[in-house]
């Protein structure tokens, strides 16, 4: 008896331990409300959520830019919906700090239905009747952007975790959910003054 209960325990722990090892991060989103030594305490709109910070996390201040910020040579990451004539509409503009180049370098799908995120570095930029359009490449390609008068452009720079305390706005792109419902994560950005990050 003792010994079937035990295997039925280790079973489940190997079950458990599988869903999580599948189980891919998820984005933390609010404004903390609390800190606990490591732990912080996030107000998201679906509720709260506790994130431990690792040891040597990594904190960026997001700010706001302006179209000047972006500049040949910047690498940027650009939130777009695709155009018919197969340029991206810029929704979302983010220049990296320079110790953040090649982060997530490339084109694919972003968090937004139909939309897409491309990490790379600007080649050229010239003023077009749509606002200005950029040439973007990475490694595997390149691509057209167009940035209107609309889109949102913000940058991020190299911050302090003393940043990460209750009242502020913060995003985390990748939490480890843990088994206890809690999270992990080795990076955070904060908004600065009344930027909030996404």
């Amino acid at each position: 008896m003792i010994r079937t209960f035990a295997s039925v325990a280790f079973a489940t722990a190997l079950i458990v331990t599988a869903a999580l090892a599948q189980q891919k991060t998820v984005r933390v989103v609010g404004s903390i409300v609390g800190v606990d030594g490591p732990i912080i305490v996030v107000q998201q709109k679906s509720g709260e959520a506790r994130v431990r910070l690792s040891d040597k996390v990594a904190v960026y201040g997001v700010i706001r830019a302006t179209l000047a910020d972006v500049k040949p040579g910047a690498f940027i990451g650009v939130g777009a919906m695709p155009q018919a004539d197969g340029s991206q509409k810029a929704i979302r503009v983010m220049i990296f700090a320079e110790e953040q180049r090649g982060t997530g370098e490339g084109h694919r799908p972003w968090n937004r239905p139909g939309t897409t995120m491309t990490n790379a570095t600007v080649d050229t930029t010239v003023a077009g009747v749509d606002g200005q359009v950029l040439r973007v490449k990475y490694k595997d390609g390149e691509q057209r952007i167009v940035i209107g008068a609309d889109a949102a452009i913000m940058a991020y720079v190299v911050g302090s975790r003393d940043e990460l305390k209750p009242g502020a706005n913060i995003a985390i792109n990748a939490a480890d959910p843990k088994p206890d419902g809690s999270f992990e994560a080795s990076r955070v950005n904060v908004g600065r003054g009344a930027v909030l990050p996404d």
